[in-house]
């Protein structure tokens, strides 16, 4: 048989595979089926240029629909975005039990009846601005410590300000020097006043 039929081996004398490829194959199938895997799915229809065949939908879909690797040939998953996410969705649920704990655990290191425990000794409110049923898990960037649960407001907060306390404390003051207060002088009458008399209060205050 021509040179061309055969894998190339570079562990062989030859440079080329003991049995012909399309033997290769054919022990190959044998193989996987002694070992319980099932035949490997086709499309029942010619697939054009620029899509790609679906195994799990059993649909052709232009490569749009099909996330990049570089784990394959192709430079496609063999799944579409919604069969592949909703084969990841299953995996954490089968391993995890639920996309949650995954998450959790995955990033933070506690799973959720460690989120539990903590939120009920905050009382169920945010650790900060004391707002109830926070959702967000705060962790310190350096060593990855979980700290507490915060609610979407404040934990964005402390990442905005970088978790420097100086930058907070500026910032306090800083409010303190440029908030507008009300006083009350009459009944139903308020004087504003600032410690910046030159900055007129805004349009929406």
């Amino acid at each position: 048989m021509p040179r061309e039929s055969f894998h190339s081996n570079v562990r062989r004398p030859d440079g080329l595979a003991f049995y012909c490829r399309d033997c290769a194959a054919q022990r190959s199938e044998t193989s996987r089926r002694k070992r319980g895997v099932q035949p490997r799915k086709r499309s029942a229809e010619p697939v054009p240029v620029g899509s790609q065949w679906c195994p799990d939908c059993d649909t052709i879909k232009p490569l749009i629909d099909f996330a990049r690797t570089t784990a394959k040939a192709s430079g496609y998953h063999s799944y579409c975005l919604t069969c592949h996410t909703a084969r990841g969705v299953e995996s954490k649920i089968r391993l995890n039990g639920g996309t949650r704990e995954y998450h959790l655990r995955r990033r933070y290191g506690i799973g959720q009846a460690d989120f539990d425990e903590m939120l009920w000794r905050q009382f169920g409110r945010c650790a900060i601005c004391r707002a109830p049923d926070p959702q967000h898990v705060d962790h310190d960037h350096r060593t990855g410590a979980v700290r507490g649960i915060l609610c979407f407001n404040c934990n964005g907060g402390l990442g905005q300000f970088r978790d420097n306390q100086d930058y907070l404390a500026g910032a306090i003051e800083y409010l303190k020097g440029t908030t507008w207060q009300r006083t009350l002088i009459h009944p139903g009458v308020y004087r504003i006043t600032s410690s910046m008399r030159e900055r007129p209060p805004s349009r929406s205050s």
